[in-house]
């Protein structure tokens, strides 16, 4: 099942205003109900530490490090305990900090919805309360234009027939009107006292009413609402990065235990000999000669301690504080920033953030996602003749279900169109009706209102005109059209429909069908909602054969749908065709351009929408989802009622795999809910060679470039997103969507992403993101994605580079001590080499890297393929700069150790010492590694400038003041004067400059061959930038900028290769001289 999937909720007897149930009743039980309140947020004042802790604890590194940190406090080990507690501690409350930040967003928004006041009747008063104090039972009256606040059922309106016209904005995005009826036993009374009876449907919480005021009974409260059950619960995220983090960790962690194990052997075995078992001083009692294995185990343990700055637990604050200080650049991009709503994007979550540069699906809401649910007649095709116009725009303004809504004035006054300038608008389920009245309008044809049983439409020369409205045949999906039996004023019987033109066109009798049908299907393809009008006058004779057949099949007790459907299908016929209409349904501003960029980006795009298949697939046309030499693929309920599932998925099968076989062919595929459901039943009954419905439904979907779900339910949603999630290639997700009935599929995404339209914020509060409109997507995945993952792999890779490099010679300095688990650094250098001296440059690197310009980035998507299914955190790079750190370590201990076997003098004679010979070997290790981020940076400021060199210099300066000082704080000063006597040596500097060298060449080679011989798409594009940049500064200006830091590498690389040269010959020079 899907996570959030609704469960099942019992019926319930609700009795209103929470009155006494009568007297001679079954016995009743009172129900408890839970309050209106909503809860998006993770944490509580109450459990924000516990829960915190725990979620902190289960990273491996974290858990890791406690243990280290209770060992160092139990037994006796060569480090303080300091020197894990502190970093440990300082992890531990910045990521509590900056999560808690987040959850406090979500309780002020939560805070802004159940604060949110609402209208109760209580003893025939009405009382204002909280939304999050309501309960079921309440009477809740509701204004014109107010949030229902709850699952309700309707009693009573103000309209005397008992409707009201609700709007579900803020739940799917649809601005459109649906209208619901009141109970029929309680629609004419207005006091709590007078409802006693409940018969009819639920609205759902979070619409918007359309009628002056409404009374309503709360039936449904809080987390039990409709829409909350729709919700997933929230789960912690995690992305691809932090898995391969915590996959690298376990490696560590096991080189971490070779190394404790291998050395504590190595101890005994050293002092398997009697002469090397401890000096003369500190002999071992007998006892503690036959505690073997307690004290074996303890130096197992000391080793882990003094070994266990491998695993990088600086390196997950880091990783916190780059998300978060990254996640600024998006809230700072004035590109995304809309200025009609005055909002930029919102990062409701910044652990995601380079997971907007791996994404692989993208899943899309269509109204109010890719569409502005704005519909616009854009065309009326008109077969000649005058009478046939005048019938057209009349069939128009009658063949409809449009309800007229008219604006109170600041009197009080009611004014309606006719009456002067319009002050009342046009309200219909169907935005499509809506269009076509208000096109109709324009053209001089104004349709007034329905009044007792009476169209009024106004014409050309302003003159009513009255037409009793008889029958209405309501549009269905079989069907796909509408008629409506109308009587003019002169007696004369009309039947108009309008409907999809394969509906249309072989009941016509009479008219220029082809004609028509050529501009029809010109419309479609430019991706505009095409309807075909017709008409037939029908005899008073005629129109009561009509009726007698019409009431035959309403007053069926049996198989009425199916009588209704016979007699439609009798009296829809002999039509005269008069023309055909196109409305555009507007996408938002650059959202084909968008689409189109995310497939070349490597991005597969799903549309996921309740709306009907037609007018999805015209949505998909019109953003370029599916193409004209898109090869439609149909899994629908039609399709399924002609074949069964099991042979019309094996078609399908057997029609995408045929393009392996070499002939291609884009292919789009179009699955409606229901036939969805069948596909994800759990048991299937399959043939033994069939296979499993949903492998065969994911093995289409690969094959194909575009998918498009319509009919979906919510929850359908969020299981199309889990089933892509949990299929063997393990995709990264992302979902985008603006309605409440989004947030399901937003929750079970990978990355979810709201859109902050102006139909409600549900999408955006539950998401990880939220963004303005769609085309902000593209900038967000293929520049800001791709920055946060190129940022973050170099981040984690060089993490674990420098841990290598740092722990290693300490590793190879027991060979020479004996094993005494003697630490090669002093404590200072030991606690600060993570914290102070390293941290900063590669903190700025992941926030500030560009290695190529964002314009590139934005103009060729392609590039996004290049760093996808994580590439940088690959085994293979993960292993060579594993092995990169094992080298650099090893010039770093045996190069010093060599250079000076036979110098360890001063010029006055002193000898260096063994912490003189680790500040040496920690000096080169802090150079090298920060100057191998120097090499891999791209995008130079001052602000790269000032952090690396300052880094730099700030190690130098507190080493001299470290060991330069009588520190009184301190009982013993081991450091003092080491860092002075180190550099008073001139062969010390000489080592120094040397032995960074040769640290760092391999890599510079690496680097060299691989750009001169395979270079990367990225290496590729800069240089072809390059040689055109002379021709097109003035346009491209900002790129060759970018281009430049590359050059002034080249130029780096150069330098060093020469001073390379100069460094070895002088080196050879001084050794023959010597």
């Amino acid at each position: 099942q899907c996570t959030g999937e609704e469960s099942w909720v019992d019926s319930r007897t609700v009795y209103i205003g929470h009155k006494v149930p009568p007297p001679g009743t079954e016995a009743y039980i009172p129900q408890r109900f839970p309050d209106n309140r909503v809860v998006s947020s993770k944490y509580t004042f109450w459990n924000f530490i516990p829960k915190n802790l725990f979620e902190q604890f289960r990273r491996i590194a974290n858990f890791y490090f406690l243990i280290i940190f209770l060992v160092q406090l139990i037994i006796d080990t060569p480090t303080s305990p300091m020197t894990s507690g502190l970093p440990l501690f300082f992890v531990i409350t910045v990521t509590a900090i900056k999560q808690g930040y987040e959850d406090w967003i979500r309780h002020k928004a939560d805070n802004a919805v159940n604060q949110c006041p609402v209208h109760v009747i209580q003893h025939g008063k009405v009382v204002r309360k909280q939304s999050q104090k309501l309960q079921v039972g309440d009477i809740v009256q509701v204004k014109e234009d107010e949030t229902f606040p709850c699952d309700l059922i309707l009693l009573s309106t103000s309209r005397e027939d008992g409707t009201c016209f609700v709007t579900t904005a803020s739940l799917d995005g649809e601005s459109s009107h649906k209208t619901y009826y009141a109970v029929q036993d309680t629609k004419a009374f207005n006091t709590a006292e007078e409802v006693d009876t409940l018969h009819n449907g639920i609205i759902i919480s979070k619409c918007s009413l359309s009628c002056l005021v409404s009374l309503a009974v709360a039936i449904y409260t809080g987390m039990e609402t409709k829409m909350a059950l729709n919700y997933q619960s929230k789960s912690q995220k995690r992305s691809a990065v932090e898995k391969s983090m915590n996959a690298y960790l376990i490696v560590y962690l096991g080189i971490l235990i070779s190394k404790a194990l291998i050395n504590t052997v190595l101890k005994y075995v050293w002092q398997a000999n009697p002469n090397r078992d401890e000096p003369w001083y500190n002999q071992k009692t007998e006892t503690e000669r036959q505690r073997h294995l307690i004290r074996a185990f303890t130096d197992f343990l000391a080793f882990m301690v003094l070994f266990n700055y491998i695993i990088p637990v600086s390196m997950y604050v880091t990783v916190e504080m780059q998300k978060f200080l990254g996640s600024y650049f998006i809230l700072w991009d004035d590109d995304m920033f809309d200025e009609e709503l005055g909002e930029g994007p919102l990062v409701n979550t910044s652990d995601l953030n380079e997971e907007l540069g791996q994404v692989e699906y993208v899943f899309t809401d269509k109204t109010g996602t890719l569409t502005e649910n704005n519909m616009e007649l854009r065309e009326c095709c008109i077969l000649p003749g005058a009478e046939r116009e005048e019938l057209f725009f009349r069939a128009l303004c009658l063949c409809h279900t449009v309800q007229v809504k008219e604006e109170e004035t600041v009197d009080g006054i009611k004014r309606g169109i006719h009456q002067g300038k319009s002050t009342s608008f046009y309200i219909s389920s169907s935005p499509d009706e809506v269009a076509l009245v208000e096109g109709m309008k324009r053209l001089g044809f104004t349709y007034l209102r329905l009044k007792d049983s009476h169209m009024e439409i106004l014409n050309r020369e302003d003159e009513m005109e009255r037409f009793e409205l008889l029958e209405v045949l309501n549009f269905d999906s079989v069907r796909r059209r509408m008629s409506v039996i109308v009587k003019s004023s002169s007696g004369e019987y009309y039947l108009f429909c309008k409907g999809a033109d394969s509906s249309i066109f072989p009941r016509v009798v009479s008219g220029k069908v082809e004609q028509v049908r050529a501009r029809v299907e010109h419309n479609a393809v430019e991706g505009l909602r095409t309807l075909c009008v017709a008409y037939k006058k029908l005899t008073h004779e005629e129109y009561d054969q009509t009726c007698r057949l019409l009431n035959s099949a309403k007053l069926a007790l049996q198989d009425r749908d199916k009588k209704l459907a016979e007699a439609y299908d009798v009296i829809e016929k002999d039509f005269i065709l008069l023309g055909a209409t196109a409305v555009e349904d507007r996408l938002q501003d650059k959202a084909a351009d968008t689409i189109e960029s995310l497939h070349k980006a490597g991005m597969k795009v799903w549309v996921l929408t309740g709306d009907k298949m037609e007018t999805a697939a015209a949505t998909c046309y019109a953003s370029k989802l599916f193409h004209r030499n898109t090869q439609i693929l149909e899994l629908t309920t039609k399709r399924t009622e002609e074949q069964s599932l099991h042979d019309v998925l094996f078609d399908l099968s057997r029609t995408v795999l045929r393009q392996l076989s070499g002939d291609y062919q884009d292919y789009g595929l179009i699955i409606d809910g229901a036939t969805l459901s069948a596909v994800l039943k759990p048991t299937q009954d399959v043939t033994s060679n069939g296979g499993n419905y949903k492998e065969i439904f994911l093995e289409i979907c690969r094959n194909c470039s575009a998918v498009l779900c319509c009919r979906m339910a919510p929850l359908q949603k969020a299981q199309i997103v889990k089933l892509i999630k949990a299929s063997k290639e393990h995709p990264i997700t992302l979902a985008i969507g603006d309605g409440a009935n989004d947030v399901s599929m937003i929750l079970e995404a990978h990355v979810g992403i709201g859109i902050m339209g102006k139909e409600g914020r549900q999408a955006a509060r539950n998401s990880d993101y939220a963004i303005t409109k769609f085309k902000h997507l593209k900038k967000m995945l293929l520049v800001h994605g791709h920055y946060y993952y190129i940022r973050i792999a170099e981040l984690v890779q060089y993490f674990f580079y420098k841990n290598v490099c740092f722990i290693f010679p300490q590793f190879l300095y027991q060979f020479f001590c004996g094993f005494s688990q003697q630490p090669l650094y002093d404590t200072a250098y030991l606690t600060l080499y993570n914290i102070s001296f390293t941290s900063l440059p590669i903190l700025l690197y992941s926030l500030m890297e560009q290695h190529i310009n964002m314009d590139i980035l934005k103009r060729d998507p392609s590039l996004y393929r290049d760093i996808a299914k994580n590439s940088l955190l690959r085994w293979p790079t993960f292993i060579y700069w594993t092995l990169l750190g094992v080298f650099d370590a090893m010039v770093f201990f045996f190069g010093a150790f060599f250079l000076f076997d036979n110098t360890t003098f001063t010029s006055n004679g002193q000898m260096f010492g063994n912490w003189t010979f680790g500040t040496l070997v920690f000096t080169v290790l802090v150079f090298t590694v920060t100057l191998k981020l120097a090499l891999d940076t791209h995008y130079w400021t001052w602000i790269n400038h000032f952090v690396i060199w300052g880094s730099l210099l700030f190690y130098v300066i507190f080493s001299l003041l470290w060991g330069g000082i009588i520190w009184p704080f301190l009982n013993y000063q081991r450091m003092y004067y080491v860092f002075m006597q180190m550099l008073s040596s001139g062969p010390a500097w000489l080592s120094i400059i040397l032995l960074i060298i040769v640290s760092l060449l391999p890599d510079v080679v690496k680097k060299v061959l691989c750009r001169a011989l395979c270079p990367t798409t990225t290496e590729r594009i800069q240089v072809r930038q390059h040689n055109s940049h002379d021709l097109h500064f003035h346009r491209e200006e900002k790129i060759q900028l970018a281009y430049m830091s590359n050059i002034y590498k080249c130029v780096y690389i150069s330098v060093i290769d020469s001073f390379l040269k100069e460094i070895i010959l002088y080196t050879v020079t001084i050794c023959l001289g010597r």
